[in-house]
């Protein structure tokens, strides 16, 4: 099929309206969250799975490219096109088909595509019960189909990474045939048009839901988590352990629903803020969270100095839109941003980082969103911790952190309400504020080398040491991360004229001798490698390499250029 036929059939299966053609429509959704950009023929956004489906079989027989999409919220550039493929690319966004079944006691819901965590937090909400992440990419509008597929971890210690072993997909074959797969173990009829209309208005009963032995989240890593003796890391994206058909398939397949597990929510919570200057008194804080207590702290987000300061003055802007608006606006406020930022690069006389300039400078005539006590604790120690342990837990974890804080240098203090919601908005503002740091002041800053790595779980020196030659190429660094899983994000920022490939290159081998793992959870994308069990993993759910095309460092060539060649 002529590609150059495709747009108009594209117009008659979701209307004109939903077929974006133009550079200026098309551009923030080929453009990433924080990077990644490239072409594509037409951006698609069906209202139905039905309509998905339609749309995947009009793509496959064109063999063109196609990048699924929802909220492209991807900090690696994993949900947008790519340069360089051998052929055009279309994108399916499914944020229309936003739909979450809660199924009988509440216990597992069923999310199509276009679902977002935030909005799983509020249909839950009713129960008492939660979804796999509550903070973080839930904020920004980050779809449950996304984080499935990206193996995404977030912050909360008990649950580990995204995972499901119960989905609903499609998969091209390797002649390019497309096939449509129901392992939800919800009987919903036999073709695709049947099943995905039954799925999409409810037309199952409860005795059309199975129970079987597929797991609907990680139930292991809470065991797994704890063995701090083991020489590796707690999760990482290539984990032969979580990579299960749509779970960590990063695109390589069209996942039209997943089935997943939901939680009790905490009747209550206490959250504790420590502070240290040794990071060996961190490692054993760690060590004896994880072995000793009964049950493990709810969070454990860690901020170093350098990055608290930074999210304090250039993440602003986010504290303050929450914390009046809500998170309801922040989705809008983000996708406002990336289409200001589309129209402003092309204006000649306005400089680099203009609408970043703009937001920065109305969110500084606010005064600083952060309590005094938690910045006269950022002044006194460079690691700091936002611990939050179950109510009735409290007791137990002062009893510990007292016991190291006799010995070591550590000390740590009860937060108030106020004071806890606020240095959890400023762990939350962190990723963005390296962002923003780096628009604005573009004129010393390179760019940014920004990793998510996986430390060994039994590893000491948690704490990074760079050797002189590769500080003096930078202008920063900024570490914060979930400080008991060992993940951390570890944003470098570049002086201006320094080779960014060359720096990332030289931090990724220093990484491997330490036998870190990366990515840890926000999946390869077209930042990092796929290293070879990943690789062999999407080849062997894409073998015609139909779908994201070039994800990992991987060929973007039709059947990976293998025939022909």
């Amino acid at each position: 099929m002529p590609c150059q036929t495709l747009i108009p059939r594209f117009k008659k299966i979701v209307g004109s309206r939903h077929v974006l053609t133009s550079e200026r429509r098309t551009s923030p959704y080929r453009k990433g969250f924080r990077e990644g950009e490239g072409p594509a023929l037409a951006v698609v956004k069906p209202a139905t799975l039905w309509q998905q489906w339609q749309l995947l079989e009009l793509c496959t027989k064109a063999q063109v490219n196609v990048v699924m999409q929802a909220a492209n919220t991807g900090l690696t550039g994993g949900s947008t096109p790519t340069q360089g493929c051998d052929r055009d690319t279309v994108i399916i966004n499914t944020t229309r088909i936003r739909d979450i079944h809660v199924l009988v006691e509440q216990e597992q819901i069923v999310a199509l595509p276009g679902a977002s965590l935030f909005s799983l937090e509020k249909a839950l909400s009713p129960y008492g019960r939660v979804p796999h992440s509550v903070i973080g990419s839930s904020c920004i509008g980050a779809s449950i189909v996304g984080g499935i597929c990206n193996n995404s971890g977030g912050a909360l210690v008990e649950r580990g990474p995204a995972y499901t072993e119960l989905a609903l997909y499609a998969r091209v074959n390797s002649d390019g045939s497309l096939c449509l797969i129901n392992e939800l173990d919800i009987d919903l009829g036999d073709t695709p048009e049947e099943i995905l209309n039954n799925l999409q208005y409810k037309r199952y009963s409860l005795s059309d839901i199975k129970t079987t032995g597929r797991l609907a989240s990680d139930r292991d890593y809470a065991d797994w988590v704890r063995k701090t003796g083991d020489d590796t890391p707690a999760r990482f994206n290539a984990d032969p352990r979580r990579l299960h058909q749509a779970s960590g398939c990063a695109g390589k397949l069209a996942v039209f629903a997943v089935r997943l597990d939901t939680f009790v929510k905490n009747e209550e919570e206490h959250t504790f803020y420590l502070g240290s200057n040794s990071s060996y008194a961190m490692h054993l804080l760690r060590k004896n969270l994880l072995e000793k207590t009964s049950c493990l702290p709810v969070y454990a987000e860690y901020l170093h100095r350098d990055i608290f300061e930074l999210a304090d003055d250039y993440g602003r802007d986010t504290v303050l839109l929450i914390k009046n608006l809500g998170t309801n606006y922040l989705p809008l406020f983000f996708n406002i941003k990336r289409q200001l930022d589309s129209i402003f690069r092309k204006i000649p006389f306005l400089r680099k980082g203009f609408v970043d300039s703009v937001v920065y400078r109305l969110a500084s005539l606010f005064p600083s969103q952060t309590p005094e006590r938690l910045q006269q604790w950022n002044r006194k120690y460079e690691h700091q911790l936002i611990l939050t342990v179950k109510g009735q837990f409290k007791a137990e974890a002062e009893l510990l952190l007292n016991d190291i804080k006799k010995q070591h240098d550590l000390d740590y203090f009860s937060c108030s309400e106020e004071e806890s919601k606020s240095a959890y908005l400023l762990r939350f503002a962190a990723a963005g504020a390296a962002v923003q740091y780096a628009a604005i002041n573009h004129q010393e800053v390179e760019s940014i080398v920004a990793l998510d790595i996986a430390l060994r779980r039994n590893d000491v020196d948690w704490f990074e040491a760079l050797p002189e030659h590769l500080n003096t190429l930078l202008v920063n660094k900024l570490y914060y991360g979930h400080f008991l899983c060992h993940v951390f994000h570890q944003d470098y920022l570049l002086r201006k004229g320094e080779d960014a490939a060359a720096i990332k290159k030289a931090l990724l081998l220093l990484l491997e001798e330490r036998g870190a793992e990366y990515p840890a959870e926000h999946n390869v994308g077209h930042h990092y490698h796929a290293k070879p069990v990943l690789a062999a993993n999407y080849q062997k759910l894409d073998p015609s390499n139909s779908l994201n095309a070039g994800i990992g460092g991987m060929s973007k060539k039709l059947h990976y250029g293998e025939l022909g060649e």
